[in-house]
C-alpha cells in the first residue's frame, strides 16, 4: 500500500516560526545544553565502555528507522528455524554500558526522562556522543548491547525467549521509504521479505487477541530547508512490521517480570463499558455497520482513514485508549497489570537511548534470564520511575501538540475570513449551547493546509464534509477557530466568551498543569495527556509508546 501523504499548499518561513519554538521550550520548562559535569562523563564512558565479554559480533544485524535516525536503539536479524518457525535477534543498545549509576549523567537523564523531539532540534535524552556516537548501533561499529533471542512457531507465537549481554555490530542503516520500495518492487533482502513474513503473522495474533493499532493519518512538521509545513501521514505497512517486532520484545520482556515477580510494565486500563456504548452510537450515526459479535478491534481494521466517515469513528476510538502508565512492583504481581490496547501484558524496553525507563527494565530482564539478583542500582529505582515517566510522557505529548498548533497558526495568520472544505471528525458532547441534546462544537479536518482545529457549528454533522470559514488564528496563543458556513450549521445561542476565556463553552477552562491532565486547545475539553496508542511502538522518531 503507497504511503498516503497530504502536503500543504504553502511553508512557514523558519525565521517566523524559530521565536516561536523558544516560547514553547520556555513554557513547558524543556532542558537545556548539557550540564558540563554530565557532558564529559559521557565522552570518557564513550572512548571505554563496559564491554561485555560474549562476542556475537558474526550476527548480520541491520537497523530500519527514518532515514534522518542516528539514534538507532534497535537492529535485527530474523532466520527460519530447522522444523519449521522463526527466531528473532533483537539487539537493544546497552545505555547501562556508558551510564554510571548516581553520577552527573544519570541525574542529568533523571531529570530530563525521555527525548524531546521538535521542529528545529533534538533535545536529546543522552548526550550526543552517546546516543548517535558510541552507544547507537550504527552500521560498522561494535558495541554493548542486551541481545535478545525469541523464537517463534509457524504461527508467529512466543515459544522461547531470551535475553544476555553481548557485543554487537550492525551490517546496515536501513530506512523505511526504501526498504518499503524494495519489497515492493520483488528486490528486498530475504531479512526484509521475513520481517514482512513475521510482522503480518504477529498482526494476525494482535487481532486475535482483541489489540488494536490505529491507522489514523497523524499530523507532522516537516522540515523543508528555511521553512516548514505540515503533512498528514500514515505509516507505511513497513513501519507497521517492524514496530510488530518491538511489540514482541516488549511483550516477552513483561512475561519475564511477571514470572520473576519484579519490574517495571507499561499498563493500560480497560475502558469503561459506557465508552464502548458511546462508540456504538457514533457508529450508528455514522451509518457504520457494526454486526452484532463482531469485535471492535476488527471493525477498525476494516476502515479506511481516506473515507470521512471512517476518519471520524476512526477518532472517536481514541476515546478508548486513555490513563496509559508506568506500574513498578517487585513481590508479587500488580493487580492491574495489561495494557487494554495491546490485550496483552507490555513493557517498554526497545527504546533505551530515547526513553529513561527502557534501561531500567532491560536490566531487570536480563538478570532474570541469567538467574541472578537484580542490581541494587536499578531495583532501587523501580518506585520512582512511574512518577518520572509520566512526568516527560506529559512534556513530550505538549511539544507535540504546542508545535504542530503554532505552525498551523502561522499558516493561517493572513487567511482570517478565507473559507475551506473541511470533514468534522469530533464533536465535543460536553457543550450544547441550544440545549437540544446534540453538540455544538468540534473538530474539523482540512484537506489543505493539513489543519486539524476547533469549529463552532450548530449541531455539527459528524463524519460529513462542510464547508467552514476562518474566524480565528492567534499566533500568541497558539489558537485557531473555525464556525461552519452551512446555514443549516451557523452558530446559535453561543454565549459570549468572558475576557481570557478558555476555548470551551465561553468560560476558561480548568488548568492542566501538574494534574496528570491536559486541556484540549482545539474543544477545550479535559482529557488524559498520556500516550493513547502504544502500538506505535518503535515506528516513529519520538517513539512515545
Amino acid at each position: 500500500m503507497p504511503q498516503r501523504v497530504l502536503t500543504v499548499e504553502a511553508a512557514v518561513p523558519a525565521a517566523d516560526l524559530r521565536a516561536g519554538f523558544d516560547a514553547i521550550r520556555a513554557e513547558l520548562q524543556l532542558p537545556g545544553p548539557y550540564p558540563a559535569e554530565a557532558l564529559a562523563e559521557a565522552e570518557a564512558a564513550a572512548k571505554a565502555p563496559r564491554m561485555p565479554d560474549a562476542d556475537a559480533t558474526d550476527l548480520p544485524l541491520v537497523t530500519l528507522d527514518p532515514a534522518e535516525s542516528m539514534d538507532l536503539d534497535q537492529a535485527m536479524h530474523l532466520e527460519k528455524r530447522e522444523g519449521g518457525g522463526y527466531r528473532v535477534h533483537y539487539a537493544i543498545a546497552d545505555v547501562a554500558a556508558f551510564v554510571t549509576p548516581g553520577g552527573a549523567l544519570d541525574l542529568e537523564t533523571h531529570r530530563r526522562g525521555e527525548t524531546y523531539y521538535m521542529p528545529d532540534m533534538r533535545l536529546p535524552l543522552h548526550p550526543e556522543v552517546l546516543s548517535e556516537g558510541a552507544a547507537s548501533l550504527l552500521p560498522g561499529q561494535e558495541c554493548p548491547a542486551l541481545l535478545w533471542q525469541i523464537d517463534l512457531d509457524s504461527t508467529g507465537d512466543t515459544t522461547n525467549v531470551e535475553v544476555r549481554r553481548a557485543r554487537v555490530r550492525s551490517r546496515a542503516k536501513l530506512n523505511y521509504e526504501d526498504t518499503q520500495a524494495a519489497l515492493d518492487a520483488g528486490k528486498a533482502e530475504p531479512v526484509l521479505e521475513l520481517l514482512r513474513e513475521i510482522g503480518t503473522l504477529r498482526q494476525d495474533r494482535e487481532s486475535e487477541r482483541g489489540g488494536i493499532s490505529l491507522s489514523v493519518p497523524a499530523q507532522v512538521v516537516v522540515s523543508d530547508n528555511d521553512s516548514w509545513s505540515l503533512e498528514y501521514r500514515t505509516p507505511l505497512p513497513v513501519e507497521n512490521w517492524n514496530a510488530q517486532i518491538s511489540l514482541l520484545t516488549g511483550m516477552a520482556a513483561a512475561e519475564l517480570m511477571i514470572y520473576g515477580e519484579i519490574g517495571l510494565l507499561r499498563t493500560m486500563p480497560d475502558p469503561p463499558e459506557f465508552a464502548y456504548h458511546r462508540l456504538h452510537r457514533v457508529a450508528r450515526a455514522l451509518r457504520i455497520r457494526w454486526p452484532e459479535g463482531v469485535s471492535y478491534s476488527d471493525l477498525i481494521r476494516k476502515l479506511d482513514p481516506a473515507i470521512p466517515r471512517h476518519a471520524a469513528f476512526l477518532q472517536e476510538t481514541t476515546t478508548l485508549m486513555r490513563g496509559a502508565g508506568y506500574t513498578a512492583f517487585d513481590g508479587g504481581v500488580p493487580e492491574q497489570a495489561g495494557h487494554s490496547a495491546l490485550a496483552s501484558t507490555y513493557a517498554h524496553v526497545t527504546a533505551p537511548l530515547r526513553r529513561l525507563a527502557d534501561r531500567y527494565a532491560g536490566e531487570v530482564c536480563v538478570a532474570l534470564c541469567a538467574g541472578a539478583e537484580v542490581p541494587d542500582w536499578a531495583r532501587s529505582e523501580l518506585p520512582k520511575l512511574p512518577a518520572v515517566m509520566e512526568g516527560a510522557d506529559r512534556r513530550g505529548n505538549s511539544v507535540d501538540r504546542e508545535c504542530v498548533d503554532l505552525v498551523e497558526t502561522m499558516l493561517l495568520r493572513d487567511r482570517v475570513g478565507e473559507e475551506f472544505d473541511a470533514v468534522v471528525i469530533d464533536l465535543n458532547e460536553r457543550i450544547d449551547w441550544d440545549h437540544n441534546g446534540k453538540p455544538d462544537v468540534g473538530i474539523v479536518q482540512l484537506a489543505q493546509p493539513a489543519v486539524r482545529a476547533r469549529c463552532d457549528g450548530h449541531d455539527l454533522p459528524l463524519g460529513q464534509e462542510t464547508r467552514v470559514r476562518l474566524a480565528e488564528a492567534d499566533v500568541v496563543t497558539r489558537r485557531i477557530l473555525f464556525e461552519a458556513v452551512d446555514p443549516r450549521y451557523t452558530v446559535r445561542d453561543r454565549p459570549v466568551k468572558a475576557p481570557n476565556g478558555g476555548n470551551g463553552g465561553g468560560g476558561a477552562a480548568p488548568s492542566a498543569k501538574g494534574s496528570g491532565m491536559s486541556t484540549d486547545a482545539k474543544t477545550g475539553a479535559t482529557t488524559d495527556s498520556t500516550d493513547s496508542n502504544d502500538s506505535a511502538d518503535s515506528t516513529g522518531s519520538t517513539d512515545k509508546s
